[in-house]
């Protein structure tokens, strides 16, 4: 295979869908699902969280935000997230712990089309860190990615998951006014490392596929209005590393891709939040994307279910 089907092979491979949600040049995490309260932990108790919703885009978008023709994606996914905040303090903080784990059905097209149904990739935090000082609130925490998904080396169609691990630092910020308004924002920082089994084709030699690290941001604008809330909430999304082919930055020379294909998008939709005597909180909400570049442009419409137990 010559080395620009290789690159052209090796940028297609990141776009399968991972982590439950549409994954475009190596995503684990759900962009978008942190908005209503991102930085307020909790009371000491058990949670449960469930983040329902479907995923469609119909084409991907090279380094020039330009359509790549014959590609598209679309994923129905649910995402199970189980919450412990202890009576533990540190630094004047409540410690927690969660886990995540995502179920998804997607279909990619990348000229030929496949549809698979499978667990995506874990998270799991062994340490979140909650304070609260009057109508602020803030958490530091530590998530790690596992590549428990299921990858298929040289078959993009048939993967859900990464086969990599990645670690991200998160700073979650959120305030609300005696009035009723909020604002709330989830920054967070990916360092992923390498996919050692990548093959750009079935039987093809394995090499390095390195995707690369990213900043993320979940944000909220909202007011609340009784136990109704309404919003826009949306996402941010810049690669800020190159993604790497046996230790080479991938040429924009060799694909319809820029330099290092650096991903980088912006969504934003409203957001509706209903919130029960008993402490439930139900949130619906639509996001769209626009300027992407290096990755999937699409909507992305969900279901959150947020409940002590």
């Amino acid at each position: 295979m010559r080395l620009k089907q290789i690159c052209v092979a090796a940028a297609l491979s990141g776009l399968v869908v991972g982590g439950a949600f549409a994954k475009e040049g190596g995503d684990q995490y759900p962009h978008g699902s942190e908005n209503w309260v991102a930085g307020a932990l909790p009371p000491p108790g058990n949670y449960f969280l469930n983040y329902f919703g479907y995923y469609h885009a119909d084409d991907l978008r090279d380094g020039d935000g330009d359509k790549v023709p014959g590609t598209g994606v679309s994923a129905w996914f649910d995402a199970m997230r189980v919450v412990k905040v202890t009576n533990t303090k540190i630094l004047g903080g409540d410690w927690a712990v969660q886990a995540i784990l995502p179920v998804v059905q997607q279909k990619l097209t990348l000229g030929d089309s496949k549809t698979v149904t499978g667990i995506g990739d874990m998270l799991f935090s062994p340490l979140v860190i909650g304070w609260h000082a009057g109508n602020l609130h803030w958490v530091f925490a530590l998530d790690f990615f596992a590549p428990t998904g299921e990858y298929k080396s040289g078959q993009p169609l048939k993967s859900i998951g990464a086969n990599y691990w990645s670690v991200e630092p998160v700073l979650a910020v959120t305030w609300i006014s005696d009035a009723g308004w909020e604002l709330s924002g989830k920054f967070m920082y990916n360092i992923k490392t390498k996919n050692k089994d990548f093959r750009p084709a079935p039987g093809a030699p394995k090499m390095d596929y390195e995707s690369g690290d990213e900043f993320r941001v979940d944000y909220l604008a909202g007011k609340r209005f009784g136990p109704w809330g309404v919003g826009l909430s949306g996402y941010y999304v810049k690669q800020t590393t190159n993604d790497k082919l046996d230790g080479e930055t991938i040429s924009s020379a060799l694909g319809p891709w820029s330099s290092g294909r650096k991903g980088e998008v912006f969504a934003v939709g409203p957001s509706v939040s209903y919130t029960t005597k008993g402490g439930t909180m139900l949130i619906g909400q639509w996001q769209h994307e626009s300027g992407a570049e290096n990755r999937f442009q699409g909507d992305k419409a969900w279901f959150r279910l947020i409940m002590p137990f």
